[in-house]
């Protein structure tokens, strides 16, 4: 695809959502009753399988952002998905997006500047072009594989990923929207790992997911699905260093597995006969006519439910409902527009589930991240 092709404004088609809807088994009509969904048939798994790799590759290979024409939010959901070799136009020229931000590269909300303890990423509260929430560039980055070795160069000068970590640990406060903080320091910390914020308390993991698991996820970021993907993955660590949820003197763990545990079971509850999960997410059963909206919900539960559950949860024909679901939308929309949100976190829902299910895709645009799951 040219640049020209490539520049998605991700802007939804009346024409793609009256077909997709039809295709998909949605009713469209302001002044008719709203017919029931069948319940859709378990796919061949060699069928399914082939589906999701051919959904990846195409997205990977075919949809590419430009710096001319897209900012930081959109390119760094898509390095979230594709990781170090997700590319974009630079100049006419196609360029690991990764490697061009932290080399220095200019992008339009890519904001940073040097810190009191490190590098800070400039916060553009609710931004959809710069970092819309605290810390969410240091987040994605620890799921796109990155170490905190990493070169970071920022005004000309060269720091490193640890340099966002250790700002992060000094700007953490009690009440502060923490999912992206985490995220990452779930990923590239010890669990035993203790620091003091600036103003003066002192906070472990264990307190930091506790404080995430308290937070109204009907007041949180598409859903509370970001919230709880970051609870997983800290609970998954924990789990996975030996840790036993009935043993944790504070109850910190046991609360997160339970939020966990929960919201998955309302996941399972609200969703759609076709397969698709509820458009108001684990807050009650909806489900939307536009196909972007059910990409985009969909697509956030399900990446949340690769790391939420354990092997044979994981194996429930309703997980399989709906990923097939999400594969066909995906089908539907491949000469279409899609919003970069919706896309790059259902493409990596379906990454995390690919390797889970089936192993790592051979030939790939990327390896998604694994997060392994303890048994229960």
């Amino acid at each position: 695809m040219t640049p020209a092709a490539g520049r998605s404004r991700f802007l939804f088609r009346t024409a793609l959502v009256l077909l997709a809807a039809a295709t998909l088994g949605a009713s469209i009509g302001c002044n008719r009753p709203q017919p029931q969904v069948a319940e859709v048939q378990l796919p061949d798994q060699n069928d399914l399988r082939d589906r999701i790799d051919k959904v990846i590759a195409f997205n990977g290979q075919n949809r590419h952002l430009s710096v001319g024409d897209q900012a930081a939010w959109q390119i760094v959901h898509g390095a979230l998905a594709y990781g170090p070799g997700y590319e974009i136009y630079v100049d006419g020229k196609l360029t690991p997006a990764i490697a061009y931000l932290l080399n220095g590269g200019k992008l339009r909300g890519w904001d940073m500047r040097k810190g009191d303890r490190g590098v800070v990423a400039v916060l553009e509260q609710g931004s959809k072009m710069g970092q819309g929430h605290p810390d969410q560039w240091l987040g994605y980055l620890s799921q796109a594989g990155l170490s905190l070795d990493d070169k970071l160069v920022v005004g000309g000068e060269t720091f490193k990923i640890n340099d966002l970590l250790t700002q992060a640990q000094w700007d953490l406060y009690e009440g502060m929207e923490g999912t992206w903080t985490l995220m990452a320091f779930s990923t590239f910390l010890p669990l035993d790992a203790k620091w003091t914020a600036k103003d003066g308390q002192e906070w472990d993991i264990a307190r930091l997911a506790r404080m995430e698991a308290g937070q109204d996820l009907a007041d949180s970021a598409c859903g509370g699905t970001h919230r709880m993907y970051a609870l997983a993955i800290a609970r998954n660590k924990y789990l996975k260093d030996g840790g036993k949820l009935s043993k944790d003197p504070n109850g910190s763990w046991e609360i997160v597995d339970k939020k966990i545990t929960d919201v998955a079971k309302a996941a399972r509850e609200f969703q759609q006969p076709d397969g698709s999960f509820s458009t108001n997410y684990f807050s009650r059963a909806a489900r939307s006519a536009e196909i972007n909206d059910r990409i985009s919900t969909t697509g956030h539960v399900l990446e949340f439910l690769t790391v939420a559950l354990n092997d044979d949860e994981l194996k429930q024909p309703w997980v399989t409902r709906a990923v097939q679901h999400l594969v066909q939308a995906l089908e539907l929309t491949e000469q279409y527009d899609l919003e970069c949100g919706a896309l790059y976190h259902a493409v990596h829902g379906l990454m995390i589930y690919r390797d889970r299910i089936y192993g790592p895709a051979p030939n790939s645009p990327a390896t998604a991240v694994q997060t392994p799951i303890a048994a229960k």
